[in-house]
């Protein structure tokens, strides 16, 4: 746990929250700024600021429980798709750096914005991504 981080006191506790889900690695949040109703914040308890520092076991855990938690999302608000949002680093709009996944129910004719504008592969960036593999 870092004794700076927000995320940390959430989820283990320190800070009171509207906790929809608990187990010994996870707790599971509302969002205080929900993007849509629903909008659910998966925290893991260990910290890890990113994808890229957390732990196999914890990332072995993480999608089967937005897995789980998303289905009773849609199911239970009648949504009629859900986003599943993982941010690492603040160029890509990660606000807190704690790992988070958040879990953002849609409905028809929301104001939801999780979409950019479609670019082209060009053949030397093919050569230069498929070369790093």
């Amino acid at each position: 746990m870092e004794n700076n981080c927000i995320f940390c006191k959430i989820a283990n506790g320190e800070i009171p929250a509207a906790t929809v889900y608990e187990d010994e690695d996870f707790r599971a949040i509302l969002d205080l700024g929900p993007a849509s109703k629903g909008h659910t914040l998966i925290l893991p308890k260990k910290h890890a600021a990113n994808l890229f520092e957390l732990p196999e076991e914890t990332a072995k855990k993480v999608l089967p429980l937005a897995k789980k938690l998303g289905a009773r999302l849609e199911e239970g608000l009648h949504a009629e798709g859900l986003n599943v949002v993982q941010n690492n680093g603040e160029a890509a709009g990660q606000t807190v750096m704690h790992f988070h996944v958040h879990l953002i129910p849609r409905y028809k004719n929301d104001t939801v914005d999780v979409k950019w504008a479609q670019g082209t592969l060009t053949e030397d960036d093919k050569k230069e991504i498929l070369g790093l593999f």
